[in-house]
């Protein structure tokens, strides 16, 4: 069997083992979050608003601190990850900072298998949707659990972050979505100590994610690019403004980032 034809394991394996690594780094600082520190940053924020009182379903979590910070704005929320440790961990975390939110282990494409139910709010950002090789059936799912008049909000790194190699040095990969991308890589949160982990991705064009989400009827609000990253998750990058990075020798010249905003028509 193809590594691309059992991707779902080989994703969850290696989300396993970064689990272990971004519980125990400085990276996350998880101390800080029990403490009352929210991991939102301020683009999903600006987009998000005053949660009082409505649902919200938050796909691929991780281990929860996003999750954890939706309830913090007001919202009942669930959250939804691949990696069984994730979940453990996330489980652990909510228990940690008295929070009621609520976290599945499950692979997206298969969560209407293991959820029932709508929400206000479906969520999702950062490194997310790399990490699956259809859209439209990702698409499918974000609508599937959107409440009439609810909204699907995310944030993702720019898909011309993922053209170049490791180095920023040169354009390795296409723009467009038209192969799995396998690699054998250490966790962004700890380079030089993690294990390396074989793990499968796919470049998405903004394109095809808008275009999947219209297909759906979903309603685009907005629209936003920017020159920046809040994470310190790149190689060779610089902080030009508190916790805003760039590659350094790409300077402002690239997007990084980009957060959009739909709606379901009540």
């Amino acid at each position: 069997m193809d590594l691309e034809d059992n991707y779902l394991e080989v994703n969850r394996t290696s989300w396993n083992n970064r689990t272990e690594v971004h519980i125990s780094t400085d990276w996350y600082n998880i101390p800080a979050f029990i403490a009352g520190e929210s991991s939102l940053k301020e683009i999903e924020l600006g987009l998000l608003g005053d949660l009082s009182n409505q649902s919200a379903l938050h796909l691929q979590c991780h281990f929860g601190m996003d999750t954890i910070s939706l309830e913090r704005l007001g919202a009942k929320a669930t959250g939804v990850d691949l990696s069984n440790r994730a979940i453990e961990e996330a489980e652990k975390l909510a228990e940690k900072t008295d929070s009621k939110a609520n976290f599945i282990c499950s692979d997206i494409y298969d969560l209407p298998n293991h959820l029932e139910g709508q929400f206000d709010l479906v969520f999702t950002s950062y490194g997310t949707i790399g990490w699956l090789p259809d859209i439209d059936k990702w698409a499918s799912v974000v609508n599937h659990f959107l409440k009439p008049g609810g909204r699907f909000i995310i944030a993702e790194f720019h898909p011309s972050v993922w053209m170049f190699d490791n180095d920023f040095s040169k354009v390795e990969y296409r723009y467009f979505n038209d192969a799995a991308i396998v690699e054998n890589e250490s966790s962004y949160a700890d380079r030089e100590g993690s294990e390396k982990k074989t793990f499968i991705t796919w470049n998405h064009a903004l394109s095809e994610v808008i275009q999947s989400l219209l297909k759906q009827g979903l309603k685009l609000d907005s629209f936003q690019e920017y020159d920046y990253s809040p994470f310190d998750c790149f190689s060779h990058t610089e902080e030009f403004e508190k916790s805003k990075f760039r590659i350094k020798h790409l300077e402002n010249k690239i997007p990084m980032v980009y957060s959009l905003s739909c709606s379901k028509e009540s």
